[in-house]
């Protein structure tokens, strides 16, 4: 199995889809010049959402038209075990360390990445495992698509 890595850094204006770029500043914020349309994202305990590209193809072989930031995910990794991606895990990726908050709940702004509209497809609580997560930023920095991704022992 290859290492842990970030496959794709995604970022917006505001909604979704987020696009890829190569590389980016991580701060205590986020993603430098990411932004949301709704104001209950983002801030210190919501500045990243991470998702895995495995559940993403998991996804698009159930007949979803989701893709790589279509679920406004600011960072794509493969490699890691997803279903030990719980809040209170930490990750080093390229030097930039961040803390699991909380997971990510799906709303309608992402229905278009569902085949029926219903973004809860990837919702903890009714589908454990195949939710997006929020991390706080414990130190900044820049990553690089292609960064190795470390889970760090818990605290």
């Amino acid at each position: 199995m290859s290492p842990a890595r970030v496959v794709s850094i995604n970022r917006s204006a505001g909604g979704v889809p987020k696009l890829s770029i190569p590389e980016v500043r991580i701060t205590r914020d986020g993603l430098d010049l990411d932004a949301h349309v709704y104001h209950r994202h983002g801030g210190p305990d919501k500045a990243v959402c991470l998702y895995a590209l495995e559940r993403i193809q998991a996804l698009q072989a159930e007949g979803h038209p989701i893709d790589i930031g279509t679920t406004g995910e600011n960072l794509t990794v493969a490699g890691l075990d997803w279903d030990a991606v719980v809040p209170g895990v930490r990750f080093d990726i390229g030097g930039v360390e961040l803390e699991c908050t909380e997971w990510a709940q799906p709303c309608a702004t992402i229905a278009g990445s569902f085949h029926d509209g219903r973004s809860g497809r990837i919702g903890h609580k009714t589908h454990p495992g195949w939710s997006r997560i929020y991390a706080r930023v414990r130190v900044e920095g820049t990553v690089r698509v292609g960064a190795p991704v470390h889970l760090l022992p818990m605290a």
